[in-house]
This record gives C-alpha cells, sequence and structure tokens, in this order.
C-alpha cells in the first residue's frame, strides 16, 4: 500500500514538473511575440519624429533665406540710392558748389549727344571760371555686354566728354578720366529707362 502511495505521489510531483517547463514556454513565447511590436512601433515614432524635425529645420532654413535675401536686396537698393545722392552734389573744399547733370549715351555709343552740349557747355563755363579747380569725368555702362567690353566702352565716353570740354578751351591737363564699367550702377532694373540711367558720364571736382 505504501508502495503505490510512493508512486502515486511521484507521478503527481511529475505532472507538475511537466507542466511548469511548459507554461514558462508559452509565456516566453508570446512575449517573443510582443517584444517585436514594440519594437516596431517605437522606431516609427522616432522615425516620424525625425522626419518632423528635419521639415522644421527646412522650413526655418527656408524662411532665413529669404529674410537674408530679402535684407540684400534691399541694402542693395539703398547702397544705390546713396551713390545716386551722393552723385547729385559735387563739392570743393567741403562747400557744396554747383551741380552739374550726369550726360548720357545711346548703347554702344559714346558720341555726345545734342541734348546732352549744353550741360557740357554749363560745365567749360564754370571750369574756365575756376580755373584751379580739376575734375574727374567717370565713364559708365550698363550691364549688358562682357566686363572688358564694357570698361573700354566706359573709357572712350569719359573720354568723348572730356575732348568735347577741351574743345570750349578748359585745359586737358585738369581733366582725368576713369571708367567704371558696368560696376556702379545707379540703377538695378532690367529696363530701357534703368540701362538709359547707366551709360553716363559723371564729373567728379577734385579737391
Amino acid at each position: 500500500m505504501k508502495k503505490n502511495t510512493g508512486i502515486i505521489v511521484l507521478a503527481i510531483a511529475a505532472t507538475f514538473l511537466a507542466g511548469c517547463p511548459k507554461k514558462t514556454t508559452i509565456i516566453t513565447e508570446e512575449a517573443k511575440i510582443q517584444a517585436p511590436d514594440v519594437k516596431i512601433e517605437a522606431e516609427s515614432k522616432a522615425k516620424a519624429e525625425a522626419e518632423a524635425r528635419i521639415r522644421e529645420e527646412a522650413e526655418a532654413k527656408a524662411r532665413e533665406e529669404a529674410e537674408a535675401k530679402s535684407k540684400a536686396a534691399a541694402k542693395e537698393k539703398a547702397e544705390a540710392e546713396e551713390k545716386k545722392e551722393a552723385r547729385a552734389k559735387i563739392k570743393t573744399g567741403g562747400k557744396e558748389a554747383l551741380m552739374f547733370e550726369d550726360i548720357h549715351f545711346d548703347l554702344d555709343m559714346y558720341t555726345i549727344k545734342e541734348s546732352d552740349r549744353e550741360i557740357l557747355d554749363k560745365l567749360a563755363d564754370w571750369l574756365l571760371k575756376n580755373k584751379g579747380i580739376k575734375i574727374e569725368i567717370e565713364g559708365h555702362a550698363d550691364d549688358r555686354g562682357d566686363h572688358e567690353y564694357n570698361l573700354a566702352l566706359g573709357e572712350r565716353r569719359a573720354t568723348g566728354a572730356k575732348e568735347y570740354l577741351v574743345t570750349l578751351g578748359v585745359d586737358s591737363a585738369k581733366i582725368s578720366t576713369i571708367s567704371y564699367g558696368e560696376e556702379l550702377p545707379l540703377c538695378l532694373d532690367p529696363a530701357e529707362d534703368c540701362w538709359w540711367k547707366n551709360r553716363r558720364a559723371h564729373f567728379n571736382i577734385q579737391k
């Protein structure tokens, strides 16, 4: 009887022990099934956050570039206006003198137009009355044509204005010339009215 009871106890214990690993295995397998889902969800969330950050950074960069471009355009316009105002007045000895208008040229031309002769006549008359004054004539071109061509064209325009003043009796030794080509525009719009303003000869009184 005791022998049979021992056998029964051993059988129950064996059954219990056999069941435990199986249960553990089931739990472990369930955990393995759930783990990849959690990992995928975390990776997806991280990817979405990274993409959002990239979009925000790209938008911020685009805004900064747009603001920088706008500021640069405003600065360029302001500098052009300052140059225009500075050139509108000729000064000598720190005192404001007469204002001599620029003369302008047709496209690719450097001959003095009839409409500009009156400006040069007034300048010549003033220089003959102020013999101790020297002037510098700047030659300018619009931005069409390459750099070397525009420099040469600006020089011809300055020289043409000088030669006309000399014919009116102004001492050539008191007149110097310089060409800036297209480098110092008064206007930046790509239109004929603007290009016309840049095709000019400008007169500076030398102190």
